[in-house]
C-alpha cells in the first residue's frame, strides 16, 4: 500500500507541475513595428501630410466666403483623406487603432460639418469647424509612427 501512495503522490506531482506551467502566462512581449509596416504607414502618412498642407487652402475660400469652391474643395481635393485616415488606423499597433479611428472618424465629421455650413453659407460655423479639423488632424498625426 505505502509503495501505491509513492506513485499517487508522484502522479499527482507531475500533473500539478503540468497545469501550473499550462496555466501559467508567458511573459508579455510589448508588440513593435516591423520596418515593412513601418514604411507602408509613412506612404500613407506622406499622402495624408500632402492633404493636411492643403488645408489653408480651405481656410482661405471659408474666409472669402467662397462657400461653392470650399465645398468643391472638400469633396475634390480633400475627398481621399477619409480613406488615406482608415489606412493608417488599421496599420497601427492593436492598442492605437482606437484612437486613431476616434479621431478619423471625428474629422470626417468636422468636414461634413463644414459643408453644411457651406451649404448654408454660414462663416461662423464653417471657420469654427475648420478649425476643429486641423486640431484633430494634428492629434491624429501625433499617432503616426516615426521611423
Amino acid at each position: 500500500m505505502a509503495k501505491y501512495r509513492s506513485i499517487l503522490a508522484l502522479v499527482f506531482c507531475t500533473l500539478m507541475a503540468i497545469v501550473m506551467v499550462g496555466c501559467s502566462s508567458p511573459t508579455a512581449v510589448k508588440p513593435t513595428y516591423t520596418p515593412e509596416k513601418i514604411a507602408e504607414i509613412q506612404s500613407y502618412a506622406k499622402d495624408l501630410s500632402e492633404l493636411g498642407d492643403r488645408l489653408p487652402e480651405l481656410q482661405n475660400l471659408i474666409q472669402q466666403e467662397d462657400f461653392i469652391f470650399a465645398r468643391n474643395f472638400i469633396h475634390g481635393q480633400l475627398g481621399e483623406i477619409r480613406v488615406l485616415m482608415s489606412r493608417v488606423a488599421g496599420n497601427l499597433l492593436p492598442n492605437e487603432q482606437k484612437p486613431a479611428r476616434d479621431l478619423a472618424k471625428q474629422i470626417a465629421n468636422d468636414l461634413v460639418e463644414i459643408d453644411q455650413a457651406s451649404a448654408s453659407n454660414n462663416y461662423k460655423e464653417a471657420i469654427r469647424y475648420y478649425g476643429e479639423t486641423v486640431k484633430d488632424l494634428k492629434a491624429f498625426t501625433k499617432l503616426i509612427p516615426q521611423r
